[in-house]
């Protein structure tokens, strides 16, 4: 397997994988492919990796992820990941670990912390967990989850760009 940064004509791939993906997600909205396509358009995809199958003649992405950047209360720096997606058929091989964890090895030089909504059985293995205060309107705060770099707690509402479709307070 490789990880590799999105190149152009990725991006119908990505929309697939995605959409198949997510599919199998009881909290996904048919709308991920559609986040990553506004996010790309609105030059807001701070990290786009794509993982293939090194050898394989199509080359169609096997995972991907997607970070864009985000702030949490008062607090600019936060890398937001998601969507994290594996091809059902790769499930349980090492692939969304490995996305991961190149994500977080390139979010650590350039921001003061990660965070998403997601799993925290899955992602507390990358030390990702909920905090007092930590908040995104309409989610439970158990899934709202983040893993500071600088170990300090972050404290506010996590704010995403707008390609989301959430309703956020003003700023």
């Amino acid at each position: 397997m490789h990880i590799r940064n999105e190149t152009t004509g990725d991006a119908p791939a990505i929309g697939r994988l995605v959409t198949e993906a997510m599919l199998l997600l009881p909290q996904a909205t048919g709308t991920e492919a559609g986040i990553v396509a506004a996010l790309r358009a609105a030059g807001a995809l701070s990290l786009s990796l794509v993982a293939e199958q090194e050898g394989e003649e199509d080359g169609a992405p096997i995972g991907y992820l997607a970070a864009s950047p985000a702030r949490i209360g008062a607090q600019d720096g936060w890398g937001l990941i998601g969507p994290l997606v594996v091809a059902p058929a790769r499930h349980r091989s090492g692939i969304g670990t490995a996305l991961m964890t190149e994500a977080l090895r390139r979010l650590r030089a350039s921001s003061r912390g990660a965070a998403l909504v997601g799993d925290p059985r899955y992602y507390g293995r990358f030390g990702f967990r909920a905090f007092p205060g930590l908040t995104v309107a309409g989610c439970p705060p158990e899934v709202v989850l983040a893993l500071p770099f600088d170990g300090l707690a972050p404290r506010g509402e996590l704010f995403h760009h707008p390609a989301f479709g959430l309703k956020q307070p003003r700023s």
